[in-house]
């Protein structure tokens, strides 16, 4: 699936001063992100406060993104919960809009290996698009092992995995023994490098949103064989993930947003913004970094 791109960012949904979702700053966000690097959208996923959203909303965002961005980037629209059935409803749904689905790992009901592979099945026999499955165990309570993953790469249109599990052994052996064609991005910005080291395809990225056009570099670096040069990039921006990160996601990327001029808006509830003293030390190492979102509105 060489259209979803190595760079994908998984965008924050905007939000207006009283909670409603700012349709108009999601299609500018969108358009900024394309303009600074990234080369496709995953739109509603945790970046985006999913479980927040109602299903209106997503099914209305999908719109407005893909409306916004056209031909220029694939829209990937996050409709994976714990429950299948309505997993399955939200999907073909947005299959008549977007260009790509991703699933995350069933949350909450913490199923087997057996019944997450039925479950991906499921929804993707449900869809005619492409569908990223995201592991992300440390939100999720549930580990999609390499041997599921690899079963699930035999299904025609599951076309990769966004792996945030940190096990770079587990992620190894998926690279090495999945279909052929099945790609393995990162989710966790701090493993980009490391996993395309190991023969991983790209990033599902939340620094992308400001440093977007450097880590599409840092990719191209590693993918020519100048590995030096992708290793500084990959420093360079280890304090400013960890700055994005110390406080719960996407809360501290909103408030840098919101510092730099684009209204992304407050997060909703439960999540709320960091205090004052984290947020200084948060924009403190912001001040540090050249930002390649075009932030004038």
């Amino acid at each position: 699936m060489s259209e979803l791109g190595r760079l994908i960012t998984a965008m924050v949904t905007p939000f207006d001063p009283d909670g409603a979702v700012n349709y108009d700053a999601a299609r500018r966000l969108a358009l900024a992100l394309l303009d600074s690097g990234t080369g496709s959208l995953v739109v509603a996923g945790t970046t985006g406060e999913a479980p927040t959203l109602s299903r209106d909303e997503k099914l209305r965002l999908f719109r407005e993104v893909k409306d916004a961005v056209g031909d220029r980037a694939a829209v990937i629209a996050n409709t994976g919960t714990y429950d299948t059935a309505e997993s399955i409803e939200l999907t073909r749904e947005a299959s008549a809009i977007a260009d790509a689905i991703m699933l995350v790992t069933p949350y909450y009901n913490r199923p087997s290996q057996e019944g997450m592979a039925r479950h991906f099945e499921a929804i993707a026999a449900a869809t005619p698009l492409p569908c990223i499955l995201y592991n992300v165990p440390s939100r999720t309570s549930v580990n999609l092992t390499a041997e599921t993953a690899i079963r699930l790469s035999r299904v025609s249109n599951i076309a990769g995995v966004k792996e945030a599990s940190r096990d770079l052994t587990q992620i190894a052996t998926i690279i090495e023994q999945a279909a052929e064609g099945f790609r393995v991005w990162s989710g966790a910005d701090e493993d980009t490098l490391p996993i395309i080291a190991a023969g991983g395809y790209g990033t599902v990225g939340v620094v992308t949103h400001l440093v977007g056009r450097q880590v599409s570099d840092m990719i191209a670096a590693a993918v020519a064989g100048r590995p030096d040069e992708a290793a500084r990039i990959h420093r360079r921006h280890l304090p400013l993930i960890a700055a994005l990160f110390s406080y719960s996601s996407p809360a501290p990327l909103k408030y840098v947003l919101n510092q730099l001029g684009f209204p992304a808006g407050p997060p909703r509830l439960p999540l709320c913004e960091p205090d004052v003293e984290r947020a200084e030390r948060i924009m403190a190492e912001v001040a540090r970094h050249q930002i390649d979102l075009p932030v004038a509105v």
